[in-house]
């Protein structure tokens, strides 16, 4: 039984016009030598591991999120560009990412690594990812790999962190407003907590100039500083600061 099999085509949103290349991005290294070893005609469909094909899904990854950030925050500056990239591609996000597809199930591992646990190991589920989507960009173009990205990576990323990634650089946001306008950097105050340790809420007041210009709500302080960084920014680019 082949381990590209339809439910993982039907999970991926695309059917291969080239089988073999998503076997080989789902093959594992530590596969090979058995795999060549058993003297099966199957062996050859297994012939290479996926890190040439990991290696190219990494830049197709980068190529399609920074596509894909630059669309979705057009105000956004470089640094901030960048910081939410490396975010939405890191090891943690394309695990989720493969979990979703249930790639664990289809990886072809050595015994070895079978008994160790390859199909929950974070760092081979993030690379079977990268290289699922090498072979969809090989087999039929940037288009069908953006598609898949946009459904399997990208909105889940968004959706799973809120609005954290859309909120995460609101203090860098500030600061470079105030910069570019000769301003001293923001201050953050400490307003008040309440609820119960487990389930704390922090109200974080933003000061500008020795005046408070807005508060922020959240379950840490890094959260209440955020909105409180959000808000502040908002009123700024509607009123302006004086230099």
């Amino acid at each position: 039984m082949r381990i590209a099999d339809a439910a993982l085509e039907e999970r991926l949103g695309h059917r291969f016009s080239n089988r073999a290349l998503l076997d080989q991005a789902l093959t594992h290294s530590s596969a090979i030598p058995e795999l060549r070893g058993a003297g099966s005609e199957a062996s050859g469909d297994f012939a290479s591991d996926n890190e040439r094909l990991e290696f190219l899904g990494d830049a197709v990854l980068e190529l399609l999120a920074s596509e894909y950030l630059l669309a979705a925050f057009p105000e956004w500056s470089e640094g901030q560009l960048s910081k939410s990239r490396a975010r939405i591609v890191n090891a943690s996000s394309l695990e989720s990412a493969a979990r979703r597809l249930h790639l664990g199930e289809h990886l072809r591992l050595g015994r070895g690594e079978e008994k160790t646990g390859g199909r929950e190991k974070q760092t081979l589920l993030a690379d079977a990812f990268e290289a699922v989507v090498a072979a969809v960009y090989l087999d039929a173009g940037l288009g069908a790999a953006r598609e898949l990205l946009q459904r399997i990576l990208f909105e889940q990323a968004l959706e799973e962190r809120g609005e954290r990634i859309a909120e995460s650089d609101r203090k860098s946001a500030l600061q470079e407003f105030l910069q570019g306008r000769g301003q001293p950097p923001a201050e953050y105050r400490l307003a008040g907590e309440s609820g119960p340790d487990h389930q704390k809420t922090f109200q974080i007041e933003v000061w500008i100039n020795g005046e408070c210009l807005a508060r922020g709500e959240g379950s840490t302080k890094k959260e209440a500083e955020q909105q409180a960084a959000r808000s502040a920014l908002e009123q700024l680019e509607r009123t302006g600061v004086k230099g």
